[in-house]
């Protein structure tokens, strides 16, 4: 409860793909930006409080910085995935989880990234075209309906879930059994996709921005159950709070700079 009710400053990613992260920082300071780094992630930065508006630098105009969540950032980091690879994004709108993939394997990825709503599919082309990831393959479709026909060496799954760990105190929040359990269904049929789309021996990452036991432990519990893939025991990177889950998944604990988020890697044998 304490970390819902924290204020949280603007966090950001350089785009590797544009510009080196020393010099989007020196970039930033000359505007006036007071940005502090991120031990775990060079890519990362944290904005001061009142130094500007951020969307008004050409930094971010230019495609050259992305806004998003330290927590977010996490699950790419986690995939793994190298140049050369093929790669999956199942639920990838608004795209900075998929344009994080190309800027981490230097654009040389292949990658394919789904998204079934229209309006987020339109949000997700515009991303990839302004943070120049020009190796990914856009589908508007839901990842569920993929032909089994297709395999991938790395999946990253950051599913769609209740948001229970991005709430605020005082904030409107309408979270219910009946909604989470909507939600549990769909999260299942989506990781057993993800089981059968991926190549023995390759990786897939499950991820939620949940704080919530029925999207998390169990979805991944079920999921181990079935037999065909393995957890591989993962670690937060230090100073990153956590809260007790599934041993070897980790779960960030919401915080004055982390939203609620579920990570665990998997490997199909």
């Amino acid at each position: 409860m304490a970390g819902y009710a924290q204020a949280r400053p603007v966090t950001l990613r350089f785009n590797s793909l544009k510009i080196g992260a020393d010099e989007g920082r020196a970039q930033l300071l000359r505007e006036g930006f007071s940005v502090q780094e991120v031990a775990w992630y060079e890519d990362a930065a944290v904005l001061g409080q009142g130094t500007g508006d951020i969307r008004e630098s050409p930094l971010y105009r230019d495609g050259k910085i992305y806004l998003q969540s330290l927590s977010s950032m996490l699950p790419p980091l986690y995939l793994g995935a190298q140049a050369g690879e093929s790669v999956l994004d199942m639920a990838a709108a608004p795209g900075g989880k998929t344009t994080q993939i190309a800027a981490l394997t230097g654009g040389k990825a292949l990658i394919t990234a789904c998204e079934r709503d229209r309006t987020r599919y339109e949000r997700l082309l515009f991303n990839l075209n302004r943070q120049g990831a020009r190796r990914v393959t856009a589908l508007c479709t839901d990842a569920g309906s993929l032909d089994d026909m297709f395999s991938f060496d790395r999946i990253l799954l950051d599913a769609p879930c209740s948001g229970s760990g991005t709430v605020r105190t005082g904030a409107p929040v309408r979270i219910d059994g009946a909604f989470v359990a909507r939600l549990a269904q769909r999260q299942e049929r989506l990781l057993k996709k993800a089981v059968r789309l991926l190549r023995r021996g390759g990786t897939l990452v499950y991820s939620t921005c949940s704080v919530l036991r029925e999207e998390n432990d169990d979805a991944v519990s079920r999921i181990l159950k079935e037999g065909e893939v393995e957890l591989v025991p993962i670690e937060p990177p230090r100073g990153v709070p956590v809260l007790g889950c599934l041993e070897g998944a980790v779960c960030v604990c919401p915080s004055e700079l982390y939203e609620g988020f579920f990570l665990a890697k998997l490997r199909k044998k």
